[in-house]
């Protein structure tokens, strides 16, 4: 039911019109990068697959459909067998890609294929936005860990998915459970001021945090007075305290002082974790600071002002009367669509990617110092694509390397990489 009625009734027009059993074959790609940015990320392929498995039409979601009337009793006796079974290819996840890039190709029945596209694009929009705004977050940080802190600045389930998305691309950890347990992601967290605020003094609240997780700990030391709080703290954990948080005030001031005050107060192994409306801009001006962690939240989970990367899922092929499959496309004003169904190719020279090679010659072989971007995620319905969070998050650092190093600036700008069409 996470999808768009549209979709229903032109499964019910194309059943009655028997259209509806012809191959199809859509693509997801997006015209654009959106925000000026110079490249995008591929995230939530893998949770695509997962609802791919479950995407079912059971009793009730029967009994919904035929009491509001949404379509005839043909298309919900088919509804009530659905199961895709056909191909599905698609960029790797955690893999950059450019304006046109064929991010997934779905081929199969015109009456399969069309049902998927709002699960398609509700999940690889909303990830790779966030993957996007992460990815250049963790280059601003500099190898410095960051903290995913953004759960209580979406939709609850919105927060798992960003969680995820945002370990893909960098972020150590998360302050999400569900991520830990859904998906493995580290998770991490101490205290708010709410804590010390129920204590009678810091002091009191500093001890019982210290008692209750150890000197390692990481306390908040910006509920009062931030010198005060830090020789407290200092005082009652000793050296080994772990670290401080700073959730307010200038931090790049704030991190001079307390880094000085800390290595004189013999805590030099003390590390200090800055957090408060950070984003790939501010992250980038601490650069210099004395910080040793970031926390983000409501930029990362928002993609960073692109909470969406504009994909589309468009028919670019489709069989007509003869079985033969013939290319489409849409001739709209500032919405065409490129004809034929695609493969692509990563251009490179001494290892540094320098184009994208997108053509519709299907059995092309792959060209001399490139490499292919499709691979096969299902194929005849079954799932094979599968593979640990692990695996796209190394996948995006290696993407990301090969990258020329325009890739990496902040400003406003074009692709990195231009998109070649043939």
């Amino acid at each position: 039911m996470l999808t768009d009625q549209y979709e229903l009734t032109m499964l019910q027009a194309a059943l009655a019109g028997g259209t509806a059993h012809r191959r199809a074959v859509f693509e997801v790609f997006a015209r654009h990068l959106p925000g000026g940015r110079r490249y995008g990320v591929v995230a939530g392929t893998g949770r695509f697959l997962d609802a791919l498995a479950e995407f079912r039409f059971g009793d009730a979601e029967l009994s919904f459909l035929r009491d509001r009337g949404v379509v005839d009793e043909p298309t919900l006796d088919f509804l009530a067998g659905y199961r895709f079974t056909g191909d599905v290819h698609g960029y790797a996840e955690g893999e950059c890609y450019f304006p046109g890039s064929p991010i997934m190709v779905v081929d199969g029945t015109f009456a399969e294929a069309v049902l998927l596209e709002t699960l398609v694009l509700s999940i690889l929009n909303h990830d790779s936005a966030v993957a996007a705004a992460a990815s250049r977050m963790t280059h601003a940080a500099g190898g410095r860990p960051i903290i995913e802190m953004g759960s209580r600045r979406t939709h609850e389930m919105a927060a798992v998915a960003a969680a995820r998305a945002a370990h893909l691309a960098g972020f150590a950890t998360t302050s999400n459970l569900m991520a830990g347990r859904a998906y493995g992601v580290p998770t991490a967290g101490t205290s708010a001021h709410a804590f010390t605020l129920l204590h009678d003094s810091e002091h009191d609240a500093f001890q019982a945090q210290l008692d209750s997780c150890g000197p390692g700990t990481t306390l908040l030391v910006d509920t009062y007075d931030v010198a005060k709080a830090v020789r407290t703290a200092v005082e009652l954990a000793g050296p080994e305290l772990g670290a401080v948080r700073i959730d307010s005030g200038d931090l790049a001031v704030a991190a001079h002082d307390v880094r000085e005050l800390l290595d004189g107060l013999g805590a030099s192994g003390t590390r200090i974790v800055v957090t408060g409306d950070l984003d790939e801009y501010s992250i980038a001006a601490l650069a210099t600071a004395p910080v040793d962690g970031y926390g983000v939240g409501t930029s990362v989970v928002t993609g960073s002002g692109v909470p969406t990367a504009a994909m589309v899922y468009k028919l670019v092929a489709r069989e007509d009367a003869a079985g033969e499959l013939r290319p489409v496309a849409k001739k709209s004003v500032g919405k065409p669509s490129r004809g034929g169904r695609k493969v692509a190719f990563r251009a490179l020279a001494d290892g540094t990617a320098v184009a994208e090679l997108v053509t519709t010659a299907t059995l092309a072989a792959t060209p001399e110092n490139a490499r292919p971007m499709l691979r096969p995620l299902v194929r005849a319905g079954e799932i094979i694509g599968r593979e640990p969070l692990a695996a796209a998050r190394e996948r995006h650092r290696a993407a990301l390397a090969e990258l020329p190093a325009a890739a990496r600036q902040l400003s406003h700008g074009d692709a990195v990489i231009p998109t070649v069409f043939s």
